[in-house]
């Protein structure tokens, strides 16, 4: 997903995921039951405020039963079955990660969602999708891992209908170099962050208008600040995916908001209609 895709691969390559997956859901029953999308909440939400930011950001979007929803960086696929479940929609998802994918797979048949949930891998600069096929695409804590911004946005829009939506729930500079290493990268190298003000430019030139826009650092500190006092993380989270030492990592992004360096935005722009993607 960016200009160095190797690197980012290798960031989140994951190998043997499917296998931790399946020893550390034993916790939760056999291996043929079936499984609620909420139970795997603590490892398949992969941004600031897991579940609760999804939700969230579903509810500004207008998501219904008969919406057809892109996921871009799907990951293990927890939002994408949430939408699922929650609204009847059929959504599709698309991660770098082929472990990622495969891991998503498994859990979605897992969940029994295989029949509204699918997954591929596939770059965010080049969806392998038609021109206006969906309603509604979904970007959380990705945009930090794509340097070409402009041709992220504008292929969004190219693959959205005219007058559907773009959500999105992602990391920004605010102020200062940011410590590293945190959740998307182990060093500067592949991390390609913008201000608010600088995402929100490349947004409306790809062909969008701004329909809710939202500083949600504040409420991200709080939860940093929650799980911090919360003790020691459940079975099931991210360091089952990400290693036993991401619990760390998570905690510098904490430090970074904290210190003002990050922020959180939540957004959703509408593609202008009569506005076509390659005239951006």
């Amino acid at each position: 997903m960016t200009d160095n895709l190797d690197g980012v691969r290798a960031h989140y390559h994951a190998s043997g995921l499917t296998e931790r997956l399946k020893t550390a859901l034993a916790a939760l029953g056999p291996e043929d039951q079936r499984l609620m999308p909420e139970q795997l909440a603590g490892l398949d939400q992969f941004h600031t405020r897991g579940l609760a930011a999804t939700a969230e950001l579903a509810g500004l979007t207008g998501i219904g039963p008969d919406t057809t929803v892109l996921d871009v960086g799907s990951g293990l696929g927890g939002p994408a079955r949430f939408l699922a479940a929650t609204y009847g929609c059929r959504v599709t998802g698309v991660d770098l990660s082929e472990p990622f994918v495969e891991a998503a797979d498994y859990l979605t048949e897992r969940t029994g969602l295989g029949g509204k949930v699918t997954f591929e891998a596939a770059s965010a600069l080049a969806l392998p999708f038609d021109d206006g096929q969906f309603d509604v695409v979904l970007l959380q804590h990705v945009a930090m891992n794509i340097a070409d911004r402009d041709g992220l946005y504008i292929e969004i829009r190219r693959v959205l209908k005219p007058g559907g939506r773009f959500a999105t729930y992602d990391v920004v500079l605010n102020g200062g170099d940011p410590h590293y290493p945190v959740p998307w990268a182990r060093t500067p190298a592949e991390s390609f962050l913008l201000t608010a003000a600088e995402t929100r430019t490349l947004i409306e030139q790809a062909g969008f208008e701004p329909l809710v826009w939202q500083d949600d650092t504040a409420t991200a500190k709080a939860w940093f600040a929650q799980l911090r006092a919360s003790g020691p993380p459940a079975l099931l989270n991210l360091g089952v995916v990400m290693g036993s030492g991401f619990a760390g990592v998570a905690a510098n992004l904490g430090r970074n908001l904290g210190e003002d360096r990050l922020g959180i935005l939540t957004a959703v722009f509408e593609a202008v209609p009569g506005k076509a993607w390659q005239e951006a």
